[in-house]
């Protein structure tokens, strides 16, 4: 949804018919995750996809049936039903789209707010249709769906609504609280009913010490991944706005004092690159401390032995030392500032999700059947 946002501004008034398709269960190898969304507006306008494009006309039909139905509806698309192979879904993947007549408030609301620099994460909770389709691939429910049922969120503050039992309730916020954690919407099973996790995560945010060469290229990447981007440099002529001109924060102050100021967080990725000693390590120190969930430094193998020798003195435990990262970045063969810092972005995501790093082709040979 958060990349849809700027497409349902400029539609104006065509926004208010838009109704939404969204990716709610995955078998196999589905071309879209869940939480993928396609919009259709009554006069035909489309964004987004749920599949890369091989079933998008049917669910953009689905959204219209929803709009004159006023009912949501769970549709099946997968390898073994005929109907997706004349859509196109060939991929060996399964999918289970929820058909909805408007996008619904609580989603786009919690997509806004989450955008924000300074937003927060929220997930919105939809109970999915009773008619939704069982696990059995290629069956398609029966009659129009049902309305919509009300919506409920969890944000910073809570659950807000009920499924009417305390215990279910808890089970919930845990599933949301795990689905904002990884960033990853998902359907749970709970009293009976499936209820679609839609996370909406706060924007992740990637705090670069040092303005050298290689901050520039990487503050470019990050940015066009979606991060929010803050500079830290005590000199004022490297941080400065001509050298990183589209960064959300440029801070001139010592790194200790800077965390301070952004209340650097467990949401936080920070990346040290200044290659100075008295800007690196109260740095790395302070970022471990506060529990940043990425922390990298440059510097070769001598300087990080050094460097780890020096920490370790000035009170930083094992464990910590162990969350750090140095050397910095994934093994790509690269040795420029812009190369290097795809490496260190790279890492940065595979950490964010859990991605070990491997090239895709050797993952796919071990999990081959044998």
């Amino acid at each position: 949804m958060k990349e849809l946002l700027a497409t349902i501004d400029a539609w104006g008034d065509s926004a208010a018919t838009a109704g939404r398709a969204v990716v709610v269960r995955t078998f196999g190898s589905a071309p879209r995750p869940e939480g993928a969304v396609l919009l259709a507006t009554a006069d035909g306008r489309i964004a987004g996809s749920v599949s890369g494009g091989c079933v998008e006309g049917a669910a953009a039909e689905q959204i219209a049936r929803a709009r004159q139905t006023g009912h949501s509806r769970v549709i099946r698309y997968g390898i073994s039903d005929e109907e997706a192979w004349d859509v196109g879904l060939a991929c060996g993947g399964t999918i289970d789209v929820l058909a909805q007549p408007q996008i619904p408030d609580a989603a786009l609301e919690a997509a806004r707010v989450s955008s924000r620099v300074g937003g927060h994460g929220a997930a919105v909770i939809t109970p999915l249709p009773p008619d939704s389709p069982p696990p059995e691939f290629g069956e398609h429910p029966p009659g129009d769906g049902a309305p919509p049922e009300p919506a409920l969120t969890l944000d910073d503050d809570g659950l807000h609504g009920t499924l009417g039992d305390a215990s279910l309730d808890d089970e919930l916020t845990n599933a949301a609280r795990e689905a904002l954690r990884r960033g990853q919407s998902r359907t749970v099973e709970l009293g009976g009913r499936s209820l679609f996790v839609e996370a909406f995560p706060v924007r992740p945010r990637l705090v670069i010490v040092g303005a050298t060469e290689m901050a520039r290229a990487l503050a470019s990447i990050a940015g066009t991944l979606g991060y929010e981007r803050i500079v830290v440099d005590a000199r004022p002529a490297f941080a400065a706005q001509e050298r990183f001109p589209d960064v959300e924060r440029l801070i001139n102050d010592w790194p200790d004092d800077a965390f301070n100021a952004i209340d650097l967080g467990p949401n936080d990725a920070v990346a040290v690159l200044s290659h100075d000693a008295k800007f690196d390590e109260p740095a790395i120190a302070e970022a471990l401390r506060r529990g940043a969930r990425y922390v990298g430094a440059v510097g070769s193998r001598k300087t990080q032995g050094d460097r780890r020798a020096r920490l370790r003195e000035a009170g930083v435990g094992e464990d910590d030392l162990a969350r750090l990262r140095g050397p910095i970045g994934l093994d790509l063969g690269g040795r420029a500032p812009s190369e290097t810092a795809l490496s260190i972005m790279a890492e940065i995501v595979a950490d964010r999700y859990g991605g070990s790093g491997r090239p895709m082709i050797e993952k796919a040979r071990a999990a081959a059947p044998v």
